[in-house]
């Protein structure tokens, strides 16, 4: 008995172009966040597809969550840094 590879497969592979095409929309500033939504969401396209964006929608929001703790940090840093430099005996 033969076991056949490809039963288990509904939806066809994805070709290099429409992945071309897929990374380049994706890559436009708003409307490739926009369309990285749709495309996780989508039900009836390619779960290839669908699970990648849901992997660089999760990337996305790594990389805001460090831009802000780092924000925070500078932030924070700034704002001791200019007290560190107050000369508290004027206010006294």
């Amino acid at each position: 008995m033969e076991f056949d590879y490809n039963a288990d497969f509904k939806h066809p592979t994805v070709k290099a172009s429409d992945w071309f095409l897929t990374i380049l929309i994706a890559n436009i500033p708003v409307v490739g966040f926009i369309m990285l939504i749709v495309w996780a969401v989508d039900k009836t396209g390619n779960p290839n597809k669908a699970n990648w964006a849901k992997a660089k929608l999760i990337w996305y929001a790594i990389g805001f969550g460090l831009m802000i703790l780092l924000l925070l940090m500078i932030g924070f840093g700034t704002v001791s840094g200019v007290f560190d430099e107050i000369d508290w005996s004027d206010f006294q």
